[in-house]
């Protein structure tokens, strides 16, 4: 059984490896960023949908969030590929230069391209996109700077540089689910606070000028 499996994983490794080399490697890192923030926005509508039972799924919403999501693809692949040709190495001098940079830098960047891509895709403008991201700059910020210092320090201090991408993805669900919530909360609070019940909509001019 050993040597069998032994042989299914050499079979398997020559379909995968391609992936995370060469000209593969954009559209691993393309299609990686994409679902993960698709599936982090599926979890948060799962919670949201445990909190109001009544929720109906948005599947738009989350494919909004997957073609956001791979927009950032490319970026991320020539940050990490500038980061690392600029400060090569895995000493603790360069890594930490390359952490600093990218939350100075990326983060940002990241953020603005998050909340404006997301509100050009609901047809709301780059202008309003702008204005929700200034409006959730510091919250959005100040919770980056607890995930991802540490998180950056292991992407680069411990992994292949192909594989940089694939783990900022990977690990990154949890903080894709919170974008997701950071994003939507303020409609979710709006869809709370619509009455269901028809009767209690608000009365048609015409009852009140039969009423005056």
């Amino acid at each position: 059984m050993i040597p069998q499996s032994k042989d299914f994983l050499v079979r398997i490794s020559f379909y995968w490896k391609p992936l995370f080399t060469g000209k593969y490697l954009i559209v691993t890192n393309i299609i990686s960023s994409g679902g993960m923030l698709a599936l982090g926005d599926c979890i948060q509508q799962s919670r949201e949908k445990r909190q109001t039972p009544t929720k109906i799924r948005d599947w738009k919403r989350t494919g909004r969030m997957f073609a956001v999501g791979c927009t950032m693809g490319p970026f991320m692949h020539y940050w990490y590929q500038w980061l690392d040709r600029v400060y090569p190495g895995k000493i603790v001098k360069a890594v930490a230069k390359k952490v600093l940079i990218d939350q100075l830098v990326a983060s940002p960047l990241f953020g603005a391209w998050y909340f404006i891509g997301m509100g050009v895709m609901e047809g709301h403008g780059w202008r309003k996109g702008c204005t929700e991201f200034k409006g959730k700059f510091w919250e959005f910020y100040k919770a980056d700077w607890c995930v991802w210092p540490t998180a950056q320090m292991i992407n680069f201090y411990f992994l292949p540089a192909k594989f940089r991408v694939l783990y900022v993805n990977t690990i990154t669900l949890g903080w894709d689910t919170y974008l997701s919530y950071l994003k939507h909360r303020d409609s979710q609070h709006v869809d709370e606070l619509v009455p269901e019940d028809s009767s209690l909509s608000p009365p048609s001019a015409t009852a009140l000028d039969d009423k005056l």
